[in-house]
């Protein structure tokens, strides 16, 4: 009886033991690949862009060069280099306290550049990606480009006449548009993504390409737009041959998104949020291998102000938030008038800003 009792114990410690050694393997792996994203995320184009407060504003002094960028930023598009993010020294970010610490608001751009020597250039899609950790989702909205803002740093500053909005990027820098989208809108945006036509086409061809239903009317003015970014490429357009719901390249995907003169910018901006949607669910179904090795490759391809850290926490909030997405337009319908000289959107503040908040942060 006794010996039974023995051997129960020593079976006991026995299984314990292994799985002591099952949970340290485990944990081992996680650690593993922690370090292993960390290393990679470590090849981002990491932008300095300076964050500070409105009294350390008034008294700011920075070096002649304010620009900095870790990727290839001499050679053409066709040899793999990329647009630099504009950064004006004279425009740092100016801090701005996170309104809920569950919801972190992301602002992803593109510019309206040719080359890689077209930095200071308007800013083409502007869309905050906000991530709510808490709720387990994802929101894509779109600010449209002509809407009429006070473009500044500072409420003080900005209280000048209206600009459209896709000026202050030109003006300013990546500084000057996230401060004037935070002050126009009452957001809480501190962190960006940059990217140009070239490396938004690279990162999704990296997930095999997104699926797409193409209307009718849409194929001829796509295609415009695919022999004219291939052209900068220097290589034969992969024209789309025909409508319905298919699998499109990256410069196919980006042609798409960016048509324009066919019906409306709002139209627009809901093929780019389309194109945006239809990426982020790719990655969310790849297996964890196949997403360490997509991010392995898409170093290099895009701007940021995010350090690693970052990067992993809001790569894991996002992908955890794929199943549960859903978009918005500013401005949305019936929340606008038209000027026509200059011509710009003018919105109604007291009704679009409620809603959009309500949208972002709920109740």
């Amino acid at each position: 009886m006794g010996k039974d009792k023995t051997n129960k114990k020593k079976g006991g410690k026995h299984v314990g033991r292994i799985l002591v050694r099952i949970l340290c393997a485990l944990l081992g792996l996680c650690f593993g690949v922690v370090l292993y994203g960390y290393k990679i995320l470590g090849g981002f184009n990491f932008v300095s862009v300076p964050v500070v407060s409105e009294e350390e504003y008034d008294t700011l002094e920075i070096g002649e060069d304010g620009s900095f960028t870790g990727g290839d930023v001499t050679s053409s598009w066709a040899d793999g280099g990329h647009t630099r993010v504009y950064v004006d020294p004279a425009h740092p970010i100016i801090k701005v306290d996170q309104k809920d610490k569950n919801v972190e608001n992301i602002l992803v751009f593109g510019i309206d550049s040719r080359g890689t020597d077209d930095v200071r250039a308007r800013s083409d899609a502007m869309m905050i990606v906000s991530i709510n950790k808490k709720e387990n989702t994802v929101k894509l909205i779109s600010l449209m480009r002509d809407i009429g803002v006070h473009i500044g740093d500072t409420e003080e500053t900005a209280s000048g006449s209206w600009d459209k909005l896709t000026h202050a990027y030109a003006y300013g820098g990546v500084g000057l548009m996230i401060n004037t989208i935070n002050i126009n809108f009452d957001l809480d945006i501190q962190r960006f993504v940059m990217l140009d036509f070239n490396s938004s086409s690279d990162l999704i061809d990296l997930v095999g390409g997104v699926t797409i239903d193409v209307a009718p009317g849409e194929v001829e003015y796509a295609n415009i737009n695919i022999t004219e970014q291939a052209n900068l490429l220097g290589i034969d357009p992969p024209l789309i041959e025909s409508s319905g719901e298919q699998t499109l390249s990256g410069i196919q995907a980006i042609g798409w998104s960016r048509i324009r003169y066919l019906d409306s910018d709002f139209v627009r901006t809901s093929r780019q949020r389309e194109v945006a949607t239809a990426l982020i669910q790719e990655v969310a179904e790849m297996p964890l291998t196949d997403q360490l090795a997509m991010i392995e490759d898409s170093a290099g391809l895009f701007e940021t102000n995010m350090q690693q850290l970052d990067l992993a926490r809001v790569g894991v909030n996002a992908v955890g938030g794929s199943d549960n997405m859903d978009e918005y337009r500013v401005p949305a319908d019936g929340m606008y008038t038209v000027q026509q000289d200059p011509w710009m959107m003018i919105l109604d503040w007291d009704t679009q800003l409620p809603e959009l908040h309500e949208f972002i942060w709920g109740e």
